[in-house]
């Protein structure tokens, strides 16, 4: 039922598209802004909204905030750009993922941006473990050979919250994990016309706890990912004055 109310929103906004020139750079700029303050506060970056707007769209840094808040609005957003890049592309590929995150993380480590991590890692709070750093390049090539022939046997927005929820299992890098899983979910998002899942804040708890439970059963997750996907849409038809579709 969620996903065929997804749907007809989709058919709604759809009568507007193809989204171009001046409607599709409002979406776009719309949208930097929000993802990448939504994606950062999630991992603990204290920037507001308004702060992150003041840096992406006018230059300025914010005083009485870590530097490295900066540079990951800024390279989140670089990285935004280059999902936006993909939009007419159906596609998505390891040389893909490894660019976003030389982009996110090319001002915070440079040597490791792009980069697999050669270390173990833990996840605070988890009780599964991550990828071995010898088994990452493996588990990536297996990851991208299922995105290359498995992704018409889902509707997209189920394949979208599988590639995060994959893709982030694996835990390719030493930083960036969350933020690349959610880019990533959002390429095939838009890739396949659908709008985009942002992930409030507010809900990080639930998110963070339907995450851990995906472990064993992910439709909760996939779920959750659907109704972030409703609320882009509700809010688009609300932007663009659409007439709401009736249920």
């Amino acid at each position: 039922m969620l996903l065929q109310k997804i749907d007809l929103y989709k058919s709604a906004i759809d009568e507007l598209r193809p989204f171009e020139g001046d409607l599709l750079n409002e979406i776009k700029a719309y949208y930097r802004i929000g993802l990448t303050w939504s994606s950062n506060a999630l991992e603990g970056n204290t920037l507001t909204e308004s702060e992150t707007k003041i840096i992406l769209e006018d230059g300025l840094t914010v005083g009485g905030k870590p530097l490295r808040d900066t540079f990951e609005a800024l390279g989140h957003a670089q990285a935004y750009d280059l999902m936006f890049s993909l939009l007419h592309s159906h596609q998505i590929t390891e040389a893909d993922v490894l660019s976003m995150h030389r982009m996110f993380y090319k001002d915070i480590d440079a040597a490791a941006a792009g980069h697999y991590r050669d270390r173990q890692v833990f996840i605070t709070g988890s009780k599964y473990p991550v990828c071995k750093p010898e088994q990452i390049a493996g588990e990536m090539a297996a990851l991208f050979s299922w995105v290359a022939s498995e992704r018409g046997r889902y509707h997209p927005v189920e394949f979208a919250a599988q590639l995060h929820k994959r893709f982030v299992f694996i835990h390719p890098f030493i930083d960036g994990n969350g933020r690349l899983s959610r880019l990533l979910m959002n390429t095939a998002l838009i890739q396949d016309g659908y709008m985009l899942a942002v992930i409030p804040p507010v809900l990080r708890q639930e998110y963070i706890s339907l995450l851990e439970r995906a472990h064993k059963d992910d439709r909760p997750f996939v779920d959750f990912i659907a109704e972030q996907v409703l609320e882009s849409e509700k809010e688009i038809i609300r932007l663009l004055h659409i007439p709401l579709p009736r249920v």
